[in-house]
């Protein structure tokens, strides 16, 4: 490597990496709130009605002349921007890496995203598809802006911190999305006395969070720097560039495990934060206020775990800590199986369960895949991560529907998840990190 060129996170001021690492945070702080706000909660619910309001008399829109279903219009949107981010994402990668320039480029996408994300006050009557469009183009963006985001870890932090910083991170946005969340909940259940409608006050709660992501996203902008890079090769489009990293990965096999590992245990994840609510409503018969609630309990809770396994990390190892927290997650879906229904305070403990090690798996994860890329490649390699991150993810779902709809029991479904985390405990322990680390051609942290 050209020494001159690539300077390493010790070489660095200490006081101006902190100075880094504090205004990293914020951008976590920033988009948290479009993930919380718009994916989770508002948006899903509300384009479909749109998408209704539009609907044939067989309850079917036509975008571009193909029918679909008003209520599966959502899902195909975000199924698209996944599309249109794998697309994007290893390109934008190779070039951040090959530039060194990622600021302009996280810039770029950042306020595309927080734009078409303000743009969803406009969503009403029958826009559905305005209401498409503005979704495919925030979600692509965030995924885009997150992967640029994620590879300035290693620039920003030495070895031995990158665990509490990656945690800080993850912290900070769930922080961000309870309290933005917070306040829209003010706003939608009293939007009588603010003298809105309902479907104004759900276009506001939508319009604000692309208004925060972009306000704070000048914090991160302003204080992050670009790195000088050595000169290197074109950028390939698209899924050459995605092969050409896959290749390269070839020669890192303990990274690949390690990713793998990573896209098995993830999934179960995801799959789990995303049909938590239909489980709590189908099943245990419980109301909108209560799920809401419990998003919101996570949120909250997510940010001590984030915190709380950080710290575990830095005593125990990064490898050990995430072992630990997919045995919490196989025992808190175990439990979630003999939830009783009409019972709204064990949902609460459920939730509390996943905020706990929801927050910490993943920042830990984020953390320790950041070891096992080489030197100069971070965007190109956290590419590849987010597509395993957002774009693989299907996997879960499918098999939560097929159980469902085999067995007619949505305990049965959720229950089959468990074997996501068991899965991902096997290939995680059997990754060697210490030698991973040392193959990507990186320092080995005292714990890790």
């Amino acid at each position: 490597m050209d020494t001159d060129t690539v300077r390493s996170p010790a070489a660095d001021d200490s006081a101006g990496r902190r100075r880094e690492q504090r205004g990293w945070y914020f951008y976590d702080w920033a988009c948290s709130v479009y993930s919380t706000s718009v994916l989770t909660v508002f948006l899903g619910p509300y384009l479909t009605t749109v998408a209704e309001a539009a609907a044939d008399a067989d309850g079917f829109v036509h975008p571009l002349g193909v029918p679909v279903r008003a209520g599966s219009f959502f899902a195909y949107a975000v199924s698209l921007s996944v599309v249109v981010a794998v697309l994007v994402m290893p390109l934008v990668g190779a070039a951040a890496d090959r530039t060194g320039r990622k600021k302009p480029l996280l810039a770029a996408a950042a306020y595309t995203g927080a734009a078409a994300t303000a743009g969803m006050f406009f969503l009403d009557g029958d826009r559905y598809l305005l209401g498409g469009l503005l979704l495919v183009v925030a979600n692509a963006a965030q995924s885009v802006a997150m992967m640029l985001y994620n590879s300035y870890l290693p620039q920003i932090a030495p070895p031995e911190e990158r665990d509490a910083v990656s945690s800080r991170g993850w912290a900070f946005g769930y922080a961000a999305g309870a309290l933005v969340l917070v306040a829209n909940l003010v706003l939608y259940t009293g939007h009588d006395s603010f003298g809105v409608s309902e479907g104004m006050a759900v276009r506001i709660c939508l319009a604000s969070a692309g208004l925060w992501w972009g306000a704070f996203a000048l914090i991160p902008l302003r204080r992050l720097r670009d790195r000088r890079a050595p000169a290197r090769e074109a950028a390939l489009p698209g899924f050459r560039q995605l092969a050409a990293t896959v290749r390269d990965m070839r020669r890192h096999p303990l990274t690949l495990a390690f990713l793998l590992a990573y896209l098995v245990y993830n999934d179960g994840i995801q799959t789990v934060i995303s049909q938590a609510s239909v489980y709590g409503s189908k099943e245990l018969g419980l109301g909108q206020s209560t799920l809401i609630v419990a998003v919101l309990l996570v949120q909250v809770l997510a940010v001590a775990g984030a915190l709380l396994l950080g710290r575990l990390a830095q005593r125990y190892g990064a490898k050990r800590t995430i072992l630990g927290s997919l045995v919490a997650w196989t025992l808190t879906l175990a439990a979630g199986y003999f939830l009783p229904a009409g019972a709204p305070v064990w949902f609460f403990v459920l939730a509390a369960g996943i905020g706990l090690v929801l927050g910490g798996s993943q920042a830990l994860s984020r953390s320790l895949f950041s070891h096992l890329v080489p030197p100069g490649k971070e965007a190109e390699y956290f590419s590849a991560y987010e597509i395993s991150d957002r774009g693989l993810s299907w996997l879960g779902p499918l098999l939560f529907g097929l159980t469902y709809q085999l067995t007619g029991s949505y305990r049965d479904a959720i229950v089959s998840l468990v074997g996501f985390f068991v899965l991902g405990f096997v290939l995680l322990a059997r990754v060697p990190v210490r030698r991973a680390i040392t193959d990507a051609g990186n320092p080995v942290p005292e714990r890790i």
